[in-house]
């Protein structure tokens, strides 16, 4: 048997700063083995982004094949921790450190469920990438690529991402929204200001394009996503003179986006209004990740009802927040998220509550269980 608390702890004294390991996948992988799984660990990327290390590891053959995904890296600690973020400290029932809650809480607690579970049918997995806080360039995705070399494809995957709000099972995501970034610039003539008509002011055509696309609705939302939303993250021209009419201005811009829009058409949106207002203008984009959905069905249906049996709450289905490597795995299988509270993530002093994680790994070992089958061991 494995004690997710004392596995939680190890994890969270590795300072996994992504896309630094700093020995946390050492850890998963002793564990895993020593539970009889296949454990597969290799690198990719390089600086600045990487090198990023990422972990696969299977146990049992065949079909059905279900997997937990997860992240071993975390986000930095900050200043200001009332201890050291990367030594794992109990105060009252709360285990402190950075990653406790997002997640090597759950990791932790997946692990654990996967000892208690002997004799499954098929096949269970792990994904476990080092970089999903930063750009996840190298992470989840090269994990897909390695899967889809070898001819593997989970029937169904858990993501592990703190989801619940209240207390510990009151909410699954069953999807997320797309997110776009975009990087606008429009050029000008340089002049001086009682000059106007021998310059041409940037600022001007820059304000009307974002005027414009303020002003969109994109969406009125459906059942299952709040609408479509644009929002201008920063406006900066850099001009220290008064009496100088800039030659370029700079905006920045994020939609996110539900099931209805696709982020390509967005960025063409944005740009058709760019060249309407500023033929020399620029658009630079990147999408983060598509909108998803998994409808309600077996999946949310084999989490929910191990919530219920476990914690005696019924779970809202929701697909709020922002976006999680559930993204990527959406495309190859049936993917839902569940985890811990996300009260303190990213924050000083985060922390999960200690019966939070005995609770969770009841419910994965559950999960496991009636997706697989076989029997729970205590």
């Amino acid at each position: 048997m494995i004690d997710p608390v004392a596995l939680t702890s190890r994890l969270i004294a590795c300072p996994s700063v992504t896309p630094a390991d700093a020995g946390a996948l050492d850890v998963i992988a002793e564990a895993l083995e020593e539970l009889g799984f296949t454990v597969h660990s290799f690198w990719e990327g390089g600086p600045p982004d990487g090198p990023v290390r990422n972990l696969f590891a299977s146990r049992g053959e065949g079909g059905p094949h279900f997997a937990f995904a997860g992240h071993s890296d975390v986000v930095p600690a900050g200043e200001g921790w009332a201890t050291d973020p990367f030594e794992p400290i109990v105060r009252g029932d709360l285990l402190h450190g950075r990653g406790a809650v997002d997640m090597k809480g759950a990791v932790a607690a997946f692990i654990a469920a996967a000892a208690r579970v002997s004799n499954h049918q098929g096949t269970l997995s792990l994904i476990i990438t080092g970089d999903e806080e930063g750009p996840a360039s190298h992470g989840t995705v090269a994990l897909i690529d390695w899967m889809d070399a070898r001819g593997i494809r989970p029937d169904m995957c858990l993501v592990g991402e703190p989801t619940s709000a209240a207390r510990l099972g009151d909410t699954i995501k069953i999807g997320r929204r797309g997110s776009v970034n975009m990087w606008i610039e429009v050029p000008g003539t340089q002049g001086h200001v009682a000059y106007p008509h021998l310059a041409d002011n940037p600022v001007s055509r820059l304000v009307r394009i974002l005027d414009e696309v303020k002003g969109w609705t994109l969406d009125t939302g459906n059942r299952w996503f709040q609408p479509s939303n644009l929002e201008v993250t920063d406006i900066a021209v850099g001009n220290p003179a008064t009496n100088v009419i800039p030659a370029a201005a700079r905006a920045r811009l994020n939609i996110r986006f539900n099931d209805e829009q696709r982020g390509q058409d967005l960025i063409d949106r944005v740009r058709e209004v760019v060249t309407r207002h500023a033929p020399r203008g620029t658009v630079e984009a990147k999408i983060s990740g598509e909108a998803f959905l998994t409808e309600p069905g077996t999946l949310s249906t084999l989490v929910t009802d191990a919530i219920r049996r476990t914690t005696g709450l019924d779970a809202e289905l929701s697909t709020s927040g922002g976006t999680s490597d559930a993204r990527f795995l959406s495309k190859i299988c049936p993917v839902v998220e569940f985890g811990l509270c996300n009260a303190t993530m990213h924050k000083l002093d985060e922390a999960v509550a200690i019966p939070d994680l005995h609770a969770l790994t009841d419910i994965y070992a559950d999960i496991i269980a009636h997706a697989l089958g076989g029997g729970q061991q205590g």
